[in-house]
């Protein structure tokens, strides 16, 4: 018998996340086949009177194709997926796997191939900017080992994040996007972690279940050169199949001067990759009161209870700095007391420590108060 969970999830995307309108075209691209998600969506679809699609991939059979990657063969496969996507209303990614790794052997610079065509023509140019768009992941065996829970565990966890009220969610983060929108100088402090920086003016946007399953967060960027200090991650974080930890940046004047990690020939290679790789596109803060711990999967892990990220790379059009780059790389930091702690000031006023918001306008935002 099907898990009932599964048809509140399909229905929660497409009436919710995308809000599929009569007429509307919708594809649903699945890495590795979820056939009950996908045939849920693709009759949630039909029931809102739109269009579906459906692109079956596999995670072993894209890692076969980047292998012997040719810049000349992944323009073809950029122009087909445009042309795809352009006649798209909107678009739902599905992605599980059972290997987390499948990509790690590829060389960075068939990765580069893959960025600079599908990940940018089709996906940073059109999708994101232009489409209602939402992507999340599926449980599977892999991810509950990753998480260190028992596969039954995991889907109860899965299910109560990817299936609260969201509508609620975003309610209660717009008087932190207000507060962001009218603060200057941010300040982090935690374990190894002394970072300020500059958010005046750059628009704050709120995550509330319309863009990725699970959700949780709300997101602006530094001004690019005014980050200055350090900061040490202290959470996993998985890149092209390789999990990075122990990660050490140092900043001056917005730009990575420093990193170290346990691999730290191989992080430097990352910030190498553009000028804009070293500069950060990114500041949020996670708010997630079903996610409490880090599972090597970035969807998950930067909505974490407590957290923030801190994401070299790319900026967003709707907090844009100004900073360009192929990769965009959320590294996540959680401030609750078993993490070690920390504060997040704004304008020199205290406004969450050790996870928790301190200020009464943010209080809607604890975790108690969100479930």
């Amino acid at each position: 018998m099907k898990d009932p969970r599964i048809d509140k999830l399909a229905k929660n995307l497409i009436q919710y996340s995308v809000q599929l309108q009569p007429g509307e075209k919708v594809l649903i691209e699945n890495f590795g086949l979820q056939r009950e998600l996908v045939t849920a969506l693709v009759k949630e679809a039909y029931a809102a009177g739109g269009h579906p699609f459906v692109s079956i991939k596999d995670h072993a059979v894209d890692r076969a194709l980047l292998m012997g990657a040719q810049e000349e063969q992944y323009d073809m496969i950029a122009s087909f997926e445009a042309n795809v996507m352009e006649q798209m209303d909107a678009y739902i990614g599905l992605r599980a796997g059972d290997n987390i790794s499948e990509q790690s052997d590829v060389p960075d610079e068939k990765m580069k191939i893959h960025g600079n065509t599908i990940g940018k023509k089709v996906h940073r140019e059109i999708r994101v900017p232009k489409k209602k768009w939402v992507v999340l992941r599926y449980p599977t065996a892999s991810m509950a080992q990753l998480a260190n829970m028992s596969s039954e565990g995991f889907e109860d966890f899965y299910f109560d994040v990817c299936n609260l009220d969201y509508s609620k969610m975003d309610k209660a983060m717009d008087n932190l996007v207000e507060l962001m929108n009218n603060t200057d100088k941010v300040r982090l402090v935690g374990e190894g972690t002394d970072l300020t920086f500059s958010i005046k003016d750059i628009p704050a946007v709120k995550c509330a279940g319309r863009l990725n399953i699970p959700d949780g967060e709300v997101y602006s960027a530094p001004v690019k050169d005014s980050v200055n200090g350090v900061i040490s991650y202290n959470t996993p974080s998985p890149y092209n199949g390789f999990t990075f930890e122990n990660v050490k940046l140092t900043f001056k004047e917005g730009k990575i001067v420093e990193a170290t990690a346990n691999d730290t020939d191989r992080i430097n290679k990352i910030f190498d990759t553009d000028e804009g790789a070293r500069y950060v596109g990114e500041f949020a803060i996670g708010v997630n009161p079903f996610i409490q711990h880090p599972m090597q999967d970035i969807l998950f892990d930067e909505k974490i209870d407590g957290s923030f990220h801190f994401t070299p790379g790319e900026c967003y059009e709707e907090a844009y700095n100004g900073n360009h780059s192929n990769i965009h790389w959320d590294m996540v930091m959680i401030q609750r007391p078993e993490y070690g702690g920390g504060e997040i000031y704004f304008d020199d006023v205290l406004i969450r420590k050790d996870g928790r918001f301190v200020i009464e306008e943010l209080e809607v935002l604890n975790p108690e108060n969100l479930k």
